[in-house]
């Protein structure tokens, strides 16, 4: 996912967080990621670069994300969380549980099952986050 920093700023102030350069430095470093990243691996990646960032700033950055809607956490076998750059409306992926590759569902897609949803349970949904992990094609084809 391609985001400037102009969209970083923006989004961090409608959440309400003050713009710090630690917190920039994550929301960058999540977006850029090809696939989704454990704390501890963005931590990594961004030591690299940021030898003095804190482990902690990383991860109190990453929930941050999660509760303002910038970014997306996933279960990993062995209870693990990993974490994805996401737009503030969107949140349904496919997650491919071999790669970390994270895709995502478009909306027009899961729409009608919320719709069902609501009618059969007579139930107002206003949002819905949806996560389907299985194999991508191509760590299926590897495995045939």
């Amino acid at each position: 996912m391609v985001v400037s920093t102009a969209s970083i700023d923006t989004r961090l102030a409608a959440g309400g967080r003050r713009r710090t350069a630690q917190r920039v430095v994550v929301a960058e470093a999540l977006a850029s990621a090809k696939r989704a990243l454990s704390a501890q691996e963005l931590y990594d990646r961004i030591r690299e670069t940021h030898p003095t960032i804190g482990r902690a700033t990383v991860y109190r950055a990453l929930e941050q994300q999660v509760e303002d809607r910038m970014a997306s956490r996933f279960e990993r076998d062995g209870h693990v969380s990993a974490y994805i750059a996401c737009d503030a409306e969107h949140h349904h992926h496919l997650v491919c549980t071999n790669c970390q590759r994270v895709d995502d569902v478009a909306e027009d897609v899961v729409a009608p099952m919320l719709a069902s949803v609501g009618r059969r349970h007579d139930f107002a949904v206003d949002h819905a986050a949806l996560d389907f992990y299985g194999l991508c094609a191509r760590c299926r084809g590897k495995r045939r």
